[in-house]
This record gives structure tokens, sequence and C-alpha cells, in this order.
């Protein structure tokens, strides 16, 4: 992970400055290789940031930890891990005068692609120092009476019924293929009833629906050439009259930097939209789930503060909203 090829050069300039730095030992490849701790904080304090380290354990209580750094002045927060801990943290900072550090140690660091942050250990920490503060989106889903914010995409349905096999089966465990496979063929199709931003209604068979807030989610599916995460709008997917097998394909491959959009996959961008299906599908939201049932999901616009790439931020000017996409 340490790639010393083209490694950014410290500007002696900057005035020191805390930062928290938080770790996830059981993280993708911080997991193959404990000596990644020494390398970000060698790095950081290359760049005059002073990492207060916090060590992510099962029983971690990340709310209370946050609350205390916030407490005492700390406004920078550098997660150190995957997507799932990143998404964690990022909860916890919404709405705040913090911001965001991230340092891509995960499985698949899709926010991290989205963001331009670079997967090596000093390309990732130089971002802290030379790139760029920005603002982005977090959703927000109400599924069951309970809200839960979401930063990468809130699915309904057949995905989130496979999500946890795949990602056991990503990370090793081949032994849960035969359940992945036992949940791709019994599950059936649902009536789909979708209603984006209080006026246009949809109505379909289907197997799934994704609302992304980040333009890569899942296995760096791509949602969109297009999609952005500071428009204030969901980029929502409604794959309709499609088979299970032709599903899998596209989630798998995602559209890809130089392909077009799926034709067969109606794309909409919404404020706000409800779902509800017959019968009941499961509902997740950044691989944690949340039951069955109906859901409402909303945008909160540029709530969350980040350090990104230099570049990233200017945003592309946005398809109608609640207007097919194609």
């Amino acid at each position: 992970m340490n790639d010393t090829q083209n490694k950014p050069e410290p500007s002696t300039h900057f005035r020191q400055k805390r930062a928290k730095l938080i770790y996830n030992p059981s993280a993708g490849t911080a997991k193959e290789s404990p000596l990644n701790i020494l390398d970000v904080v060698h790095e950081m304090q290359s760049w005059k940031l002073v990492p207060e380290t916090y060590l992510v354990e099962p029983d971690s209580n990340l709310q209370e930890m946050v609350q205390d750094a916030l407490s005492r002045g700390i406004r920078l927060f550098v997660v150190c891990g995957g997507d799932g801990t990143i998404s964690s943290v990022a909860y916890l900072l919404a709405g705040s005068r913090a911001t965001l550090g991230i340092i891509p140690l995960g499985t698949r660091n899709n926010t991290a692609l989205s963001l331009g942050i670079p997967e090596d250990i000093p390309g990732a920490v130089a971002i802290l120092r030379t790139g760029k503060r920005i603002k982005v989106d977090m959703g927000r889903v109400t599924c069951g009476g309970v809200s839960t914010p979401f930063l990468e995409v809130c699915s309904v349905g057949l995905v989130s019924e496979l999500f946890p096999s795949a990602d056991d089966i990503q990370h090793g465990n081949l032994g849960k293929v035969g359940e992945f496979l036992a949940t791709l063929t019994a599950a059936p199709p649902a009536e789909m009833h979708l209603k984006l931003d209080g006026k246009l209604d949809l109505d379909s068979k289907g197997y799934v629906v994704l609302v992304a807030n980040m333009p890569h989610i899942f296995l760096r599916y791509q949602v969109s050439t297009s999609a952005a995460y500071d428009d204030g709008l969901l980029d929502v997917l409604f794959f309709a009259d499609m088979s299970k097998l032709e599903l899998l394909s596209y989630v798998l491959q995602g559209v890809g930097e130089s392909m077009t959009d799926d034709p067969n996959v109606q794309h909409f961008r919404a404020r706000s939209l409800d779902i509800d299906t017959h019968p009941a599908m499961a509902v997740m939201a950044d691989g944690i789930a949340l039951g069955e049932g109906e859901v409402h999901i909303e945008v909160r616009k540029r709530s969350l503060g980040v350090m990104a790439a230099e570049g990233q931020g200017k945003r592309p000017t946005p398809a109608k909203e609640t207007a097919a996409h194609g």
C-alpha cells in the first residue's frame, strides 16, 4: 500500500494541525498489513498533522469518541478503513463543522473512488493537506418508523437479500456461494410502486430499486457517467422487466467509464421518494439491513464536509429532476 513511486512531497509551510485518526484493523488491506498504521502515522506527521489514534473494535462507541473529540476542538477526522467504517463516521459528522478525511484500506473503496482519493497511503494522506474541502449530500431512509442516514446507497429488493452472502464471498468465504445461489433462485419478483418527489408515480413488477448518493456503489458499480454527490438529488435506478440473471450481470458490471447508461434500466433523479412493494422486500442502507416494508428516502443536501482531490465537487448540470435519464 505504501507506494513510494510519484510520492507527494510534504510542504514545510503548513502549521501543525490535530486530527483524530480512526483506524479499523479488520478492514481489507489493513488486516493484511498491520504495519499500515505505522505508515499512516508517519505520513501524517510528515505533513504536520498530529494524529490522535483510535482503533475500531467490535464494542467501540464511535459516537462517544466523535463527541469527545469535537468537544476538545478537533475538526479533522481521518478514517483509515473501508466504506463501512467511513459511512459510520460520516453519519456522526453530518451537520457539524468537522471535516472527514479518508485513507482507503478497504476491499472496495467506493467513497474514495467517487471523491478522487488515491488508494496508496502517501497519496491519500497528501489529499488531507493539498486537496479541497467540499460539501457532499447524505441520504436518509425511514423504514419501520426508524430513520437511518446513508452515504453510499439504499437498496430495496433482491440486492439487499444477496448482499450479505456476496460480501462474505468477496472477502474469501466461498462457503457462502450456496447460500447466495439459493437466495437468488428462490427470490420472487414483487409489485413495486414508486412515488418520486410526491408527484411522479411508477408501477411495475421487478426485483430491485437502487437509490444512490455516490457515483460508485457495491462492487465498484458505476451508477451513471453523470452521477454527482453534491447536486441535492438522489440517483434512482428502477430495474423493471429484467430477469434475475440480467439484473445480476448489470449490477456486477456497472456502467463503466466509457459506456452509456443501459436503456433497460429506468434512471431518475429526485429529492425524495416513497417505495412500497408487494410482497414486502428487504431494505438495506450502506450494507446495514433495515428490515422489510414501505420506505421513505430523502436527500440532505451538502450536509457533510469531506476532503477530496482537487477538481472534485464541480457539479455537472443535473438532469431534470424526476425525469427519465438514459
